[in-house]
Parts: C-alpha cells; structure tokens; sequence
C-alpha cells in the first residue's frame, strides 16, 4: 500500500506531502470530512510516511512510504481500527472492576503512535486517555522520526478538550496530533485555532459508481446507484456499504417517521422498539436507525426545498414526496432535534425502546 491507493481528494492528499517534504508537517492538525471519507486511513499513511524506513521512489517527487518496512508494518497494524478497538474492550472486560474503572481505551501497535478512538459506553474522548496522550508526547520517539497521536473522533468531555488545550499551546517538535472530525464546529474554537485544517470533499457520485462497478461487481446496478447516493461521497463508505443492513434500519425509522406523521394505529411503532434492547448489539441497531432516520429527514427537507435531483434514498422518492406534503420545515427540524435527544441518552443508557417511542410520540402532537 501507498499513497497511491489512496482514492479521491488529490489536492488535500498533495498538500500534506508536500508539508512533509519541507518538513513542516504540523504539530496540530485537522482532517475534516464526511464519515467514511478517508480520514483514518489517510492519518496512518502520514504516519507510515513520515516514519517510513525504506521509502519508494515516487514519480511526482513527494514522500511516499514503502509498507513493508517494521515501521510501516506495526502502523499499519492499526488501520483495522474496529478489530483493535474490540481487543481493547475485550481485554479491559477481562479486568478486575477496580482496574476496569480507571483504564481507558486506546490502539498503540507501535510505540511512537498513538490512536485514541471514543471510549465505550458514551463513546466520548476521556480526560483519562489525553492524560495518557500527555504523558507519552513529551517522550522522545524510540524508533520512530515522528510521533504521531490520532484522535478518531471530535467528541470530547470538557475536561478532557480542556486538557488537550494545554498539550496544544506547547506541543513537542518532534510531535503530530490529528483530529479527525466529521463536523470541526464540535471543537473548541481554541483547539481549531492551534491546528491546522485540511478538509476531505465528497466524491462525485458518478465516479462512486463507476468504483463500485469495479471492486463490487455482484451488486445489480440499482444498488450501485442507491449506495452512491447513501454514502455522501465517501469512497470508504461506499465500499463497505452494508446495503441489507441499512435497509432493515430504514424499514424500522419509516414505522417511527409515519407514526409521527399521523399513522392512527401505534402497534407497528411498538414491534419495531421493542426490538431494541440494551447491551452492544442494541446500541450497533440502534445506532443505524438514527443513521437511516436522519437521511431520510435529509431527503424530506431536499424535497420540500424543491431539490429533488439531491435525494439519497432514490428508490423511496415517491413516498417520501407525499410525506414531504404532509410535515412542515418547522416539523422536519423538529424531528431532527429529537434524533440527537434519542442519540443523547444512548450515551446516558436511557431505555432504547422508551427513548424512540417518546421520539415518534412528541413528533406526532406537533
């Protein structure tokens, strides 16, 4: 693998390396975009890039990084983010309650990177893994030219955003943060004011498809055409798109949308929430109903806003369009405010099944 491999976003990937030909990489730094976009994989490659033993010649001139190196092996290990992410669970599970409490969650598969993803159950940046970023960043690399430390997410506790404040105002040299934020607007003004930010755009949705025709080609062409559109334009996401799996989530959030809209008769809405308990699995369901609601609230706004060349869920726009006739903007945003509610108490382990019934209750009094 190299920077090759990487799909789309040209200009932004050719900035970062030419930062890191003139050796002025940031200390802090930013990459912003939808999820699915990139921007994990595109931390890993600068740190492989950056810490590269061997690195390959590169026809445009810019660094570029071998892969195969034990730099580039041991960083590499992180790239499957969500298998590390379950052995840390698993491990921290196996705890004593006492040690469970205070250790946090965090991917180091080289000694000189850090990876720092939400940690579990709020699924929040702790103050407890920035204090361990604090204490490892004033180390010097042991084999590494660059330490890097990423952050898979902008969601912070306020104590541990404040922390980070502290690390950002004096950062090491030798050092690189990155953040990878799907919305930067969920930092601290002060924290994007100390980096440096560079954006990952959506992927026009014809060449989404002319991908997907390549790396999945058992998928008939109307699916094609419905994962372009559903994954905004992140390749990422595109191609590990889990169509079924969607599709189950959107049956689930019409029952709750056509409810709220009016439907007289509850029952459906009760078999759909009732389905969603506690415990991983519910929090994974209910998760990609609160994804598959939010898109379809995205294309009823789309639709009553006269656009409907831009709605995601193409094989739905009929139905949809007679909804749209049904709701007002003033209900849509209300709807909207709900579903982060409902994705709020997830965090504070409220019941699921009472948080969505209550969800499609208070939209249908409005």
């Amino acid at each position: 693998m190299s920077f090759k491999d990487f799909l789309g976003n040209e200009p932004t990937l050719r900035h970062l390396r030419e930062a890191l030909a003139a050796g002025r990489l940031p200390n802090a730094l930013i990459l912003a975009g939808p999820r699915g976009a990139g921007k994990y994989t595109l931390a890993i490659m600068l740190a492989q890039a950056a810490n590269c033993l061997t690195p390959p010649h590169s026809p445009d001139g810019l660094p570029d990084f071998c892969g195969r190196c034990s730099n580039c092996e041991r960083i590499g290990q992180s790239l499957d983010l969500d298998a590390r992410v379950a052995e840390a669970i698993a491990i921290r599970e196996d705890m004593r309650d006492i040690d469970k409490r205070d250790t946090r969650i965090l991917i180091q598969t080289h000694p000189d990177v850090l990876v720092i993803p939400p940690d579990p159950p709020q699924l929040l940046i702790k103050i407890g893994q920035v204090r361990v970023l604090t204490r490892e960043i004033y180390r010097v690399p042991a084999e590494a030219r660059r330490a890097f430390s990423i952050f898979t997410s902008a969601s912070f506790m306020k104590e541990a955003a404040n922390s980070l404040l502290k690390v950002l105002e004096e950062p090491p040299a030798y050092a690189t943060i990155v953040l990878l934020a799907e919305n930067p607007g969920e930092l601290l003004p002060t924290i994007r004011s100390r980096a440096a930010t560079f954006r990952l755009g959506a992927i026009p949705t014809g060449q989404i498809e002319k991908l997907l025709a390549e790396r999945r080609p058992h998928d008939r062409p109307v699916e094609r055409a419905l994962i372009a559109r559903l994954s905004e334009g992140a390749i990422g996401r595109a191609l590990a798109f889990d169509l079924p799996a969607y599709l189950a989530s959107r049956s689930d959030a019409l029952v709750l949308l056509r409810n709220a809209i009016g439907q007289a008769d509850h029952s459906d809405l009760f078999k759909v929430t009732e389905t969603y308990r506690a415990g991983a699995e519910g929090q994974e369901k209910t998760e990609g109903l609160l994804r598959a609601a939010a898109s379809l609230l995205e294309d009823l706004l789309l639709l009553k806003s006269e656009t409907p060349h831009l709605v995601r869920n193409i094989d739905l726009q009929k139905e949809l369009a007679s909804m749209a006739s049904a709701v007002t903007y003033e209900w849509i945003e209300s709807a909207a405010r709900g579903l982060r509610q409902v994705e709020s108490g997830m965090r504070r382990n409220l019941l699921r099944s009472l948080s969505l019934d209550s969800f499609a209750a208070q939209l249908s009094e409005r």
